[in-house]
Order: structure tokens, then C-alpha cells, then sequence
């Protein structure tokens, strides 16, 4: 009988129950699994998950049965809360929330009977209006669906359940980019509208060329607008994650009209707020409505306290009070409507609803893949409530004090070591992970060619967070440790040893000239002259060359994962998509790189301000890890606001920049050890070498189209290279003189040869 049971619980076995391969990925990265660490406890190999997660293959016995148990067992942690049905005579879905009776059904509209015209469906009532271009009727789509990177198409309706159709030539709904892929009924409309008036009506403009009409007359009204008719909001991005508020932008014509001033005064920027008594804040006082702490300024957040899980809340940016800084927006402010919707509604699909600056953004967005809480359903009423222990993977919700090495001057952390006042700490004493700012003066073979050639590395502190281990949890201090390269921390060892003159590349022991290599171990590019702080990728790269090393103290993670790569992948397939929109796609030969990239930019300048932005949020979002008190009235020692948010981890900043700078170094040891070529100069991610042609393919060593394995390689992939600029040696050797700067790095003015008094320090 026991053997008849054993076929049976075998026959059970082989048809386990999983769900579809979708949603197997979700569970995955929702827990902040990797597919070696699934392929592991599951004694498989890493290709044999990734081919269940694409539905190539299904798992057999006995693996499928340990595989649907843990798919089970992710599926209490972060359950799907809404489920997704094809609507009836279409081929766009329709997902339902807990309460579908509250939500209108999608349904098509007939092909209709005004050329030229774009149909509106309300729930009473079809009307149409004239379009600037005659659109060919077509069965239509939620307007969410159309890309936000499509031609602009006017729409109004006094509803928000709109239909609208899609012009030729818009991208179609599922392709990257496209809001409609998966749309969740309730933001139908997409993340985001800017808010203008014209000819005395309000409009709000939408992505993909949406245009509503806004009936509210006081701003109190047009949050509950938003709230209750737009249907604009962004579905969450992981699965213990909440959605995103709906963003209206204000322009300067709805700020009039809403009683808000066009521009702040002085005194209001440096608060970076309109008076707490400004008639329109006592507007929503009187309508229950609050503001958060930062008040009522260029990023305002209007919202009601939560009821359960209801959310009430709406974000403003408002581009005339500099919500839209240029340094990271370019001129996105000055942009007409439905131009700037455009612009922002493409950012908020493919990265997130922007919560702020572009820095704000990117920390937000590291926030909202790794929430730091997750739901969990109770065994007696089946009901799912917010649990208070810290969600796998994520950094928790509690804040936690970095290792005193690692606090910037001024830490509350540091008044324990008593140091003596005016005190400036060395690199024995503090964490100096930086990027590159290096130069050497031209040697006479280099002055004898006739051109610089700068390359910069794409999202290069992008690709250093990509698969990088960093510490989730509290620094441990350990004496005398040895050194584990997997282990995340700050490490004091000695790397003066370390000679570039004979260095390890790959498995071979390679002879080069030190003496024209910057150190890896300094952003300065300095050879150390003593013991010092590093993170664990610096001291991982010195045994990569060759060398021992024995670290003398340590603050290291035992808890630690890989906390950045949702955000990487994120941010990767926002930016690859966008430069693919601007022609530039991953599979180009050099050379067609190359062309491509050639004033790409011009071609559609408002992606041109989407890529610059997907830029600065990398940036800014790594730079926010290590926020310094701004305007508080801090004091050394004092505790300041970011220092309460558990994303303020200077640990991963230093972890994330020595990763990218080794990463660079690596390969200007491989190029040198093949080619004898040595830069000129580096800064950041920009590294400059003299050529004797103007084209980073005339010293590039490209074979039969292959790169140097292991080298610089041209192409969009983060990692890879572009060309920065070319300029003359005469002209370098010129500012240099001019200058009396034998070091001025190149590497800052290569792209456009502008050198200016400032810009040299002095």
C-alpha cells in the first residue's frame, strides 16, 4: 500500500500547480531572489530558472514540486490583489480591482462616422471633436495605451471614463514605453496631466496626447477632481509596494487661476515655500486637505489622512517655482503642455512618477522596488494588514548609523572619538571613495600626434550598482579581519604596495608603465602612502592585480544582498528604450554606432530632456544616499533630517563609486596592456587618450568588429562607451600653457574645447 501512496504523491508531484511564467518572475524579484540563489536551493543550473520564468521550458519532478512551494509560499508574502480578464470584443485587458463594480467597463467603439475627428465615449453620451490631423477611426483603446512618446492628440471630456483613438505612427499598447501595458483601471489615464488654460477653459494633458476637461474652480475642488474623476496614478512597481499618487503639473495661466503666485519672491525660495497663511492653503484647511512638512512649495503634496489602505493624495509640481531644475530638466519648463506631458508622462512610465528633483526621484524609486514593510494575510480572517517586520531584501524601516569611518565631518557618530576641534581627518580615519578626477602632462610621443579623444562610459554608476552586494542591515566592527571580497564593508588595509608597473591582468603577470596609470585606490589618482579606509570592491581589485592584502580593522554587513538591481534594471530599460525612440539601438556596428549617436539628441530634443533626466536621477539618487544638512540651522555633531531616513547609507554611495571606478581602471589596465596606450585624463566617467585621428575607432582596438575582450567596447549597453569629443593636442597643450596648469585635466573640456577661469579654479 505505502508504495501505491508513493506513486500517487508522485503522480500529484508531476502536475504541481504553478503560476503562470510571469508571475513566477514577479515573486522572485518581489523577495529579492536571484535566479542563483532559486537554482540553488532547487540543485538546477541558473539557465534552467530563467527558461521556467520565460515559459521556454516547465519544470519536471521531483524540482517542480520544491519549485511550486516556493512559489506558494511567495505568493502569501506578496499576493496579486487584482486579477486581469480580456474585455468582451476586444483585444485590450481589463483588470478589476476588489470593488469592479465601481469601475466602468473598457468597451469598443464602432468605427465611426466623422473622418477627422477623435471619439469620446461617456457614459451617457458619444461626441466627437476635430483633431488637428484626421486620425482613421479605429477600435479604440484606453488612452493610457497610446505611447507617451506619440504625436500629440486633443481630447476633452467632462469624464474621466474616455476612450481615445491612436494616431498612425503611435507606438502600439504592450511595446516599451507604451502606459496601457497592464493599466490598471484606476489610472487609466496615466501617472500624470499638466493643468493650463486656454481661452478660459481648464484642460488637463495627459500622456499620449490626452487633453480633459477640468471643471474644478478652486484648487480644493481640483484635488477632488483628480481624486475622484481623472483617473491618473501609476500601478506600484513591486509587489508589497502601493501605487504612486497622481502628478498634476501647474503652468503659470492655471496658477493664476487658482490663486497661486506665477513666480516665488526672494525670501520664498530660500523657504522654499509660499506663508503657511496664503489664502490658498486656508482654502484647503477649510476643505480638510493638508500639507506635508516641506509645505506648500515647488513640490507640494495635497492629501487627507489614509483610511485603510485608501490613499488620498495628490502631488503638484509646479515648473515656474524651478520644480524643473535646468541643470537635469534642460528647457522641459518653458515646453508648451501637452509638449511638457509628453516629456514627463514618457519619464513616469518607464522610470516612475517623479516624487521631486530628479535625486529625490532616484531614491524614491530605490524605496518603491524595496518597500521597506510588506502586507501579510491573517490566518483568522483571511484579510491582509501592513506587517511591521522588514520586507526581505529591503533596508527596513528603521534608520541606521554608518561606521565612523564612513560619516561624513560633522556626523553625530564621530563626537564618541573626541577628536580635537578643527580636526581634518585623514584617509586612515575616513571613507574617501570618490569618483576620478585625474590628469599627467602629455609625454613627447603623445605631443607628436594630433588629436585627444575623450570616451565616456554609458550610466556608468548605473552598471556599478548592477549585481553589486551592499550591507542592508548595521555595521559590525571586526579586528584583524581577513579579507572576504563577497562581504560588504569598509576595510583599513594597506594598499601602498600595490605597483601598477607589474599587475595581474586576467591570469597572466603583465609588465606596464606605472608611471602613466592613475592609482585605482584614489580619486586623485595618488599612490596611497599608508594604511586607509576602502570599500570592499577597491580591496577586492587590488587581489584582482595580484597583490596580498591584510586589512587591520573592519566595519562589515552580514546582512547584505543586492539591493540595486531592480533600480539598475529599471533605469537601464528606461534609458535604453528612450535612446532606441532616438534611433540608437543596441545591436548598431561601431561605426553605425557612432553615426547614430551624432546629434541624436536634435532629432527629438524632448527625448533628448527624458535621456538627461534618466541621467540625473542615477546621479542624483546614489548623491542622496549621503544627503548633507542643507538650511536647517545644523550644527557639527547635531543630528539632521535625512539622517532619520533609512536610505541614508553612505556605505552603498562608497560602494557603488569604487565599484565604477575600479571598473574603469580595469579596463584602461587591459587597454594598455594590449595596445601600450595610457590616458590622459580622467574624470568621473570620461577618459581621455591622444590619437592620431579624431574617431575613438582610431585607437580603439577593434578586430574583424570585436572589441578587445575585457577593454572599452562602443555601444548604448550601460558600460559600454561613446564618443565624448575630440579636440586638437595644439589645442590642449595651448590651454595648458595659458593656464600654467601642465595637469589641467582635459577630460572636463573635451566635449566642446570651452575652458574658462572658472572652470580651471581660478
Amino acid at each position: 500500500m505505502s508504495e501505491l501512496f508513493d506513486r500517487i504523491d508522485a503522480l500529484v508531484a508531476s502536475r504541481s500547480p504553478l503560476p503562470p511564467p510571469a508571475e513566477r518572475k514577479r515573486l522572485r524579484v518581489a523577495h529579492g531572489l536571484t535566479l542563483d540563489e532559486v537554482a540553488a536551493a532547487l540543485d538546477v543550473r541558473r539557465a534552467t530558472v530563467s527558461g521556467w520564468e520565460a515559459g521556454r521550458t516547465e519544470p519536471r519532478p521531483p524540482e517542480r514540486e520544491g519549485y511550486a512551494r516556493l512559489l506558494g509560499k511567495l505568493v502569501e508574502l506578496y499576493p496579486v490583489l487584482n486579477a486581469t480578464v480580456p474585455v468582451e470584443g476586444s483585444a485590450v485587458p481589463e483588470t478589476f480591482s476588489s470593488a469592479p463594480d465601481t469601475v466602468p467597463r473598457v468597451r469598443p467603439v464602432p468605427a465611426g462616422a466623422v473622418p477627422g475627428a477623435v471619439a469620446v465615449r461617456t457614459e451617457q453620451n458619444m461626441r466627437t471633436r476635430p483633431a488637428g490631423d484626421a486620425v482613421s477611426p479605429v477600435p479604440s483603446v484606453s488612452p493610457a495605451a497610446v505611447s507617451p512618446s506619440a504625436p500629440t492628440t486633443r481630447m476633452t471630456s467632462a469624464s474621466a471614463s474616455l476612450l481615445v483613438s491612436r494616431r498612425a505612427g503611435g507606438r502600439k499598447a504592450g511595446e516599451a514605453g507604451a502606459p496601457g501595458s497592464g493599466t490598471d483601471p484606476r489610472f487609466e489615464n496615466g501617472p500624470l496631466a499638466v493643468v493650463d488654460v486656454e481661452d478660459g477653459k481648464v484642460l488637463a494633458y495627459g500622456v499620449g496626447g490626452l487633453v480633459l476637461d477640468v471643471p474644478a474652480k478652486s484648487l480644493p475642488s481640483l484635488v477632488e477632481w483628480t481624486l475622484k474623476e481623472a483617473k491618473l496614478g501609476q500601478p506600484k512597481l513591486s509587489g508589497p509596494g502601493r501605487p504612486a499618487d497622481p502628478l498634476l503639473v501647474l503652468t503659470k495661466a492655471a496658477l493664476e487661476r487658482y490663486g497661486l503666485p506665477v513666480t516665488l519672491t526672494a525670501q520664498e525660495k530660500d523657504a522654499g515655500r509660499i506663508p503657511e497663511d496664503h489664502k490658498v492653503i486656508k482654502q484647503l484647511t477649510r476643505a480638510d486637505w493638508k500639507l506635508t512638512k516641506r509645505g506648500f512649495g515647488p513640490w507640494a503634496r495635497i492629501y487627507r489622512p489614509a483610511k485603510g489602505s485608501e490613499r488620498q493624495c495628490v502631488q503638484l509640481c509646479i515648473p515656474s517655482w524651478n520644480a524643473l531644475d535646468p541643470r537635469f530638466w534642460d528647457n522641459a519648463a518653458q515646453l508648451p503642455p501637452a509638449e511638457l506631458a509628453r516629456v514627463l508622462g514618457t519619464f513616469a512610465t518607464r522610470v516612475m512618477t517623479p516624487r521631486g528633483s530628479t535625486a529625490v526621484t532616484g531614491l524614491e524609486l530605490m524605496t518603491a522596488l524595496h518597500p521597506p514593510t510588506h502586507a501579510v494575510r491573517d490566518e483568522e480572517t483571511g484579510a491582509l494588514r501592513q506587517a511591521d517586520t522588514k520586507t526581505p531584501g529591503s533596508l527596513g524601516s528603521d534608520p541606521v548609523d554608518c561606521a565612523p569611518p564612513e560619516a561624513p565631518d560633522g556626523h553625530p557618530v564621530l563626537n564618541a572619538l573626541d577628536l580635537p576641534r578643527f580636526h581634518v581627518r585623514g584617509p586612515s580615519e575616513k571613507l574617501f571613495e570618490e569618483a576620478y578626477d585625474w590628469a599627467r602632462p602629455m609625454t613627447d610621443a603623445e605631443c607628436t600626434l594630433r588629436h585627444l579623444v575623450g570616451i565616456d562610459v554609458n550610466m556608468a554608476f548605473a552598471a556599478g550598482a548592477n549585481g553589486l552586494n551592499v550591507g542592508l542591515g548595521e555595521p559590525t566592527h571586526v579586528e584583524a579581519p581577513a579579507f572576504d571580497p563577497k562581504l560588504p564593508g569598509s576595510w583599513l588595509v594597506d594598499l601602498s604596495h600595490v605597483d601598477l608597473s607589474h599587475v595581474k591582468v586576467g591570469k597572466e603577470w603583465v609588465d606596464l608603465d606605472g608611471s602613466l596609470l592613475p592609482s585605482p585606490f584614489t580619486p586623485k589618482g595618488d599612490r596611497p602612502e599608508g594604511p586607509a579606509w576602502y570599500a570592499t570592491p577597491t580591496v577586492a581589485y587590488a587581489q584582482e592585480l595580484g597583490y596580498d592584502v591584510t586589512p587591520t580593522e573592519a566595519y562589515v554587513r552580514y546582512d547584505n544582498g543586492r539591493y540595486l538591481d531592480g533600480w539598475y534594471q529599471r533605469l537601464r530599460d528606461a534609458y535604453l528604450a528612450t535612446m532606441a525612440d532616438l534611433g540608437v539601438t543596441a545591436d548598431l556596428s561601431p561605426e553605425d554606432f557612432l553615426t547614430a549617436m551624432d546629434g541624436c539628441k536634435a532629432r527629438d530634443p524632448e527625448l533628448g530632456i527624458v535621456v538627461a533626466a534618466i541621467k540625473a536621477t542615477v546621479k542624483g539618487g546614489l548623491g542622496k544616499l549621503r544627503e548633507r544638512p542643507r538650511g536647517e540651522g545644523w550644527r557639527p555633531g547635531e543630528r539632521w533630517r535625512a539622517l532619520e531616513r533609512p536610505t541614508w547609507r553612505p556605505d552603498i554611495r562608497a560602494a557603488v563609486i569604487s565599484r565604477t571606478r575600479v571598473n574603469l581602471h580595469r579596463k584602461i589596465v587591459k587597454h594598455a596592456a594590449f595596445t601600450g596606450q595610457y590616458p590622459i585624463a580622467v574624470l568621473s566617467d570620461c577618459v581621455v587618450y591622444a590619437a592620431d585621428g579624431p574617431s575613438p575607432m582610431d585607437f580603439l582596438p577593434y578586430r574583424d568588429g570585436k572589441p578587445l575582450p575585457g577593454g572599452f567596447k562602443l555601444g548604448i549597453n550601460p558600460g559600454l562607451v561613446k564618443h565624448e569629443g575630440t579636440q586638437s593636442v595644439l589645442w590642449g597643450e595651448g590651454v595648458r600653457e595659458q593656464f600654467d596648469a601642465p595637469q589641467l585635466n582635459f577630460a572636463r573640456f573635451i566635449k566642446d574645447g570651452t575652458v574658462t577661469a572658472a572652470d580651471n579654479g581660478e
